[in-house]
Parts: C-alpha cells; structure tokens; sequence
C-alpha cells in the first residue's frame, strides 16, 4: 500500500514556464503513517528479542551496571582493578579528552562487565534446569535438592517471563549411553516375546551393542555437540516431511469444539469471534506475551514450537516437503461452497484487526454470495489431501505463473485457512453415530474442502459448531492444542453473543469487500485433482472413527485409586486390547521433552512385563481383588517410570530413530535396527492436554468441555487412540481404526475400553 501511495504521492507538470509540482498531503500523510507503522514492529521486535536475550537480566540492568561503576570512579574507588585505565589507554588518541576517556572505558568495561554477568546467570539457570530428579519424586514430597532447585528458580527468574525468555537457557536433550537404551528395549519387549523369541533378541541386541552400534553411536555423538537437540531436526524431516503418501488422515490431526454447549446458531457469528481470538492468540504470541509453561510452578517448557502456528505452510517437493513460516500476514482465505476468497483482517488505516462483528459482516457477505465457483476450483484442495508427489509436479508445472500463482500465494501466505462447511454436526447421546462424523468431518472433510498443508485450517458448520485440522510437522498437538484452549475460552466466556447469536459490538468503517480469487485450472490440470481425490476419498471412506464419550467417572475417582490418571488408563486400555485381539502388542503413548531446548516427543510402551501380568490376572477367576490391586499399582507405578524416564532423555526410540538415520547416511546395514524400525504400533495412544491457560475453572464451566480431538489409524490392522481427561468426571476417548481390516472395530475396541476401566473400577470398590 505504501508503495502504491508513493506513486501518486507527487504529481509533476512541464510547461514553458518550468517545472509545476504538485504534492499531495493526504497521500504522503498514509506513507507516513505505513512507515510509523512498520518501524513501530521493527522496534518492537527489537526490544523483545533484547529483553529475552538478556534475561534472566534485563536491558535496564546496564544502565544500573554503569551507573554503579560510574559512582565508584566519582568516589575515587576503581572496582575494575585497573581494567578500566587500560582501556583508556587503547581508546582513539584525540577523540576523547580527559575525563572523558575515563567515562567511555568505564562504560565499555561496564557492557563487558553487564555481558559477563548475563552469561554467569544463563549458564547458571541452564545447570539448575538439568535437574531433574524431581520429576521422579512422589506428588507432594519434595526432597531437599528439588527445594533447593526451587528457590534458586524463583530467585532468578522474575515473575513475568516472555514467551521465549527461557530458551537459550534450557539444557540440551541428553543422549543415552548405548548400553542403557538397549537394555530399556529388551525390558520393553519381554512381555510381547516368549523365550525363543526373546533369546534371539538378545543376541541381535549383543551383536548390534558390540559392533556397529559402537560408531553409529560415536557419530551420533558429534551431533549432539554440534546442534540443540539432536532429535528434532531430523525427526521433522524423515518422519513427517519426506513422507510421500497423503498427509490427510496419515498425518494431520484435528480438535474438536465444546459438544455440551451451542452459543450460537450462526455460522458467521460464531466464526467472527473465533477467527478474532485466533488472531490475537497470534498477536500475543508475536509480542511474546503468553507466558512461558512451567512444571513444578519453576521449571520453564521449551516454547520453540509456538513460532510456526499461524502464517505457515507445507510446500510439497519431489523427495521432500518443506515448511514455509511467514512473519507476518494481513489476510486470511476462505473457502465456501467450493469458492475461495481473500479477506483482510486489519483495517488499512490503523492495521487494527476487524472486530468480530466486523468479520461477521464479511464471512456473511461470502456466505450471501451465490456466484458458482470457477472451472475446476471447487476441489483445488484435493491435491494437498492426495500424494505428494503429483501435488509438487502440479504446483510446479501449473501454479508458477499468472492468476494461479497470486490465488496461490495468497493461500500459503494466510494467517489461517477457514472453511464455511454446509454440514450441521451435533452431539446427541442417543445416537452417537452423530458424533462420529463430526470427528470423520473434521479429520478429512470430503476430501476437497480442507487445505491440509496449512498449519491450522479453522472449520466453522453451518449450525454454529466448529472445530480445525491442523498439519502435525510444525508442531504436536499440546502447542494447538493451548491455542484453541484460549480461543474457547474467549469466545465462550468473554466475547460471548447477543441474544439473538450475533456478535456483540457494532462496525464503525467501511470495509474492503472480500476478494473472490481466480484461478485458471486447464483439463490436465483437473485430471490430477480427480485423481487426488480419489486417492483422499479412498483414504478417508477407509477410516473408522468412533469419539467415545466416558461419563461414568474421570480424574476425580482414579486419583481415589492412588494412581495416576494416565497410567490407569493405559492400564485399561491395555486391558481393552487383549480382550479385544486376544494378544499384547506394541504400545505407543507420545510424552513430552519440552524441558528440554526445542524438545518435541518421546515415546513411553506401555506394554511392559506388568502390565501383562494385571492384564492376565483381570480376567483369571483364581486371582483375587486385592491381588489384582497390587498388580495394578505395580503396573502403574512402571508405566509412570517409564513415562519420567521419556521426558528425561532416557527414552528408547527416539534414540533408536537416529541411529538409524546415521547408519543411512553412512549406507551400513543392521538387523536390528531394520527390525526395530519396522515393527509395527498396532496400539498408537496420546493424551490432550488440559488446562494450559488459566482462563476458566472446569467446575464451574462444564457445558464448556471440550472433547479434545484425534488422529488417523497408525497400523493397517490397529488401533490410534487420542484421549483427554476432563475434568474430575469426563474422559473422551477418540477411537480410529481402518474399515479394510477384519481384526478392527472402533465402536467395539471402545467398548472394550469403556468395560475395562468399569472393571478396573470395581477391583478397587471392593
């Protein structure tokens, strides 16, 4: 825009008597204020990269520094032992005269001196966080070391840390000795093996730990050295960004709105103030304002993740994807009844956002628009929901120039991606097939009405309800997951509805009308968006999703069992499988490794030695309650050991992972490790965090709970099983599994699971 008023900005006419210039103030007045505009971000990006790169000091504490050495010299004391007269004498000869050389070597030893200490405090704080027995200890008791962990914390960090604060202070993820992981794995497998089977891995472990494993290992070291977190890079590439099938479904994952409550009747309402918390959730994430998470009230989480959620895109490629971040973007896309449409989110002469009401009036002006979508743009967005490959040859061959390129940009280059769906989802206890294609819908839509390379694709129905899909390489779900959490919490609570279900508030300025994007799609082009469709259509028709809604107890009871919530229900679920397949199987529950500098996951196996002997003795007649008890607790008390140990760094497969990755690039071959990667998480679970914002209190909102959200089928033939307590008496459970295979059911395996933790429950009645 600034450009743009440049250009008419001045005026010049020739005539014979000179030169007639003419200026025109209201045009140089908004460059002017563009310009404020745009230095006013510069600075503050300055300032807050200045004040979390001094932390846990702080800017102002040079000018205390200096000051205090300043007063030293003025009262004849040299606290720098003579530092000070030496850089003096090294000072420009001429520039300074006398006592003026003295205050500028004093504040150049001053910064040094500031510098010194802020590396002192880094360093410090850095070493205190390495501490981590605490996490091991029994909740409520705290040993000595822990309390002294404690108040060295408080003391050095203040009480309003910005988001990225902690960053450059959090330690680096250890890596394991090779002998403590392979010993983990063999205690990991035992229960799934009987003793032939196990005798060979131990000698496929002995092998591997006294032979190859030994320089995959001293080459893996030198990675740790030389990078932050020696996972995460390549876990971001080979596990998600060189994958070559879709994405949909495979990948991507999706949150779910609250099921319990309707605030609002209209689509465009409801996505006015939802669009309009999403993005201040981005502005206060841009000014850092979100306060960093912590454990133990102290222990700061990396906040690394947070940087990509918004103005992010997945561009496919021939091998291998890539994310694009931008900083910032004025606009949002969105797609209704098979058109797309560009529409600003800030007003162009303040660059304050619309107002909810405001975006109201413009989602409703798309959703008034009867205009027919353009000759092949209804199902554009099938090719990021078919493979990858096709999708990078189209984009390369029919997205390079012209319309298709700017409709493109302005795609890729949104803060978000909404979708106005036609479909009216609802919960009704009745009938919970209602409540399985909400999530069906939300997970994979009908293959053409999500954008699945955008890091959040917001989908409001036509009945008010909403929830989003979000693509999983930028970050794991807690990261969205806190984000819709504030945005629920917002709308529901602060920005609310009018009795009518309109957004509060009224529009004061004109607004610029949405713009209908073109696209110019040729037949050839078309024939690879049907067949990316079909591919999606395949894909998605092939899923099986059942949301489970346990309302018989929650966190409030299993806390009376004297065990923690999530082991009891891994401990069920575990239950559930057996019954289910007749079999144990490998166990995947993701855990976090924030505590770490750009920490992302860490897998816990829940299948372990004892939780085959609960799970035996649960459905042994002879066994008795209190026996099953005791196998209980010891069971739970190793997954949650297991669990402590992920989220230190002495976890089994991430470690696995890059040895692995390291004997590609040096083309070895190991039996091992080719086995160990190939086997098969027939049972692939995950928690959803809750409560990351301090915006509402569970007791008191219950119709509010949202029923957290879920993934795709890992295994051809097992089951992915997202879940979420909330509160002290709700636990969803979101149960996917593949229509193709004879050995699943997701409606069964969550009645399996729905049975066992009823069981579980009585064994401890009793």
């Amino acid at each position: 825009m600034a450009e743009a008023h440049a250009a008419v900005a001045f005026q010049f006419t020739v005539t014979h008597e000179g030169i007639d210039v003419n200026v025109n103030h209201e045009a140089l007045r908004a460059v002017y204020e563009s310009s404020k505009r745009s230095w006013k971000k510069r600075w503050a990006r300055f300032r807050n990269h200045l004040v979390t790169t001094t932390y846990p000091a702080s800017p102002a504490s040079w000018l205390a520094v200096v000051t205090a050495i300043t007063a030293s010299l003025l009262a004849k004391m040299d606290p720098s032992c003579g530092i000070i007269g030496r850089i003096g004498h090294h000072l420009p000869q001429g520039y300074f005269d006398a006592p003026a050389d003295t205050y500028v070597a004093a504040i150049i030893f001053s910064t040094l001196l500031w510098l010194s200490i802020i590396f002192v405090l880094r360093l410090t704080l850095k070493n205190i966080l390495y501490y981590h027995a605490w996490i091991y200890e029994p909740r409520g008791k705290m040993s000595i070391k822990s309390k002294l962990q404690t108040g060295m914390l408080a003391l050095l960090c203040s009480k309003t840390p910005m988001l990225y604060s902690y960053q450059s202070a959090l330690p680096n993820l250890p890596l394991p000795k090779l002998k403590d992981t392979m010993k983990r794995y063999l205690r990991s497998v035992r229960g799934l093996m009987d003793d032939g089977q196990y005798k060979r891995m131990e000698g496929l472990v002995s092998e591997f730990q006294n032979g190859i494993g030994v320089k995959l290992q001293r080459y893996l070291y030198l990675k740790w050295l030389t990078s932050s977190n020696y996972v995460s890079d390549w876990w971001e590439e080979y596990v998600y960004l060189r994958g070559r099938s879709p994405i949909m479904v495979n990948s991507n994952f999706y949150g779910v709105d609250a099921i319990f409550s309707k605030p609002t009747h209209i689509q465009a309402a409801r996505a006015g103030n939802v669009v309009y918390t999403m993005l201040r959730f981005r502005q206060m994430l841009d000014r850092q304002q979100i306060k960093p998470l912590t454990l133990n009230k102290f222990v700061p989480l990396c906040s690394w993740q947070y940087e990509r959620t918004f103005n992010t895109t997945r561009i496919p490629g021939l091998e291998t994807d890539k994310l694009v971040h931008h900083k910032t973007s004025k606009h949002i896309v969105v797609y209704h009844q098979g058109r797309y449409f560009k529409v600003q989110i800030q007003h162009q002469d303040s660059n304050q956002l619309l107002k909810p009401c405001e975006l109201e009036k413009q989602f409703q002006k798309i959703i008034d628009d009867e205009s027919a979508p353009l000759n092949g743009e209804e199902k554009i967005a099938a090719l990021t929901a078919g493979d990858r490959i096709p999708w990078a040859q189209t984009r390369e061959r029919f997205f390079r120039n012209g319309v298709n390129k700017i409709s493109l940009d302005a795609v890729e280059k949104a803060a978000l991606f909404l979708t106005l769906d036609d479909d009216e989802p609802c919960y009704d206890p009745e009938d919970c097939s209602k409540l399985d294609q909400f999530a069906t819908s939300l997970l994979a839509g009908n293959g053409h009405n999500r954008w699945f390379d955008k890091s959040i694709t917001l989908v409001i129905f036509k009945n008010g309800k909403m929830g989003f899909n979000a693509e999983h390489s930028w970050a794991d779900a807690p990261i969205s997951a806190h984000m819709w959490e504030y945005c629920m919490a917002e709308d529901l609570l602060n920005l609310g509805y009018r009795d009518n279900g309109h957004c509060k508030g009224e529009s004061e300025k004109k607004l610029v009308t949405p713009q209908r994007l073109k696209w110019e799609i040729e037949e050839e082009c078309q024939k690879v968006i049907e067949s990316s469709l079909a591919t999606a259509k395949k894909l998605a028709d092939n899923v099986d999703l059942h949301l489970v809604v346990h309302n018989a107890f929650g966190k409030g009871l299993m806390k009376q069992c004297k065990v923690s919530p999530d082991a009891y229900i891994q401990m069920g679920m575990q239950l559930a499988y057996f019954r289910d397949a007749g079999k144990f199987n490998l166990t995947y529950e993701a855990s976090m490794t924030r505590v770490y500098r750009e920490g992302r996951t860490e897998t816990v196996r829940p299948c372990t030695v004892e939780s085959c002997e609960f799970v035996h003795a649960m459905d042994d007649p002879e066994k008795t309650d209190a026996e099953r008890r005791e196998l209980m607790r010891k069971a739970c008390e190793v997954h949650v050991k297991g669990y402590r140990d992920s989220m230190t760094g002495k976890g089994i497969d991430r470690h696995l992972f890059c040895l692995y990755v390291v004997s590609k690039y040096l083309e070895v071959e190991s039996p091992f490790l080719q086995e160990v990667l190939s086997e098969p998480w027939r049972l692939s679970t995950s928690q959803t965090p809750y409560q990351q914002t301090d915006k509402w209190d569970l007791k008191k909102h219950t119709d509010y709970i949202t029923a957290g959200g879920g993934f795709g089928p890992v295994a051809a033939d097992g089951y992915g099983v997202s879940y979420i307590i909330a509160g002290e008496d709700h636990i969803f459970f979101h149960v996917s599994c593949t229509l193709s295979s004879p050995e699943t059911d997701s409606k069964r395996f969550g009645a399996h699971i729905t049975r066992a933790l009823s069981d579980i429950r009585k064994v401890f009645d009793k």
